[in-house]
């Protein structure tokens, strides 16, 4: 029995442990476009070389609640002179909260990153563009 509780306390503190609450998060950029705001946030507000964990939030222009945004992707691409650019998708899964996506994404090396995030869902169709340093 005591076993069992040892064991469901770990897990418990395991599972507050992964759970990143919007509080936590500091933003990395922010974008308002027509009737949409893209953050991106992580817990160190910033990219940086290696895998990265993130937020991507889509909310309304006009009353900041969060928008369906239905299917998202998001695109990073570097350029450098004489080379092709370096091209970096993430990986995002939607959160419980609509407008909200869960995500990862790894750069191998730091710069100044194009990222591209597109939406097509109930609220609309939409994309936006703009650049984050990773560090």
């Amino acid at each position: 029995m005591m076993r069992l509780m040892a064991t469901l306390a770990v897990a418990t503190v395991f599972a507050f442990a992964a759970h990143v609450s919007a509080a936590d998060l500091k933003p990395i950029h922010t974008q308002k476009t027509k009737d949409v705001v893209v953050t991106l946030a992580s817990e160190s507000g910033q990219w940086k070389q290696g895998k990265n964990d993130f937020v991507l939030e889509i909310t309304s222009a006009k009353d900041k609640q969060p928008v369906e945004a239905g299917k998202v992707t998001l695109n990073t691409s570097m350029t450098m002179t004489g080379m092709a650019p370096m091209i970096a998708g993430a990986t995002l899964t939607p959160d419980k909260t609509p407008g909200r996506y869960n995500g990862t994404i790894a750069f191998p090396d730091n710069g100044a990153r194009q990222v591209t995030v597109t939406w097509d869902g109930p609220a609309g169709k939409g994309s936006t563009k703009f650049s984050v340093s990773v560090r």
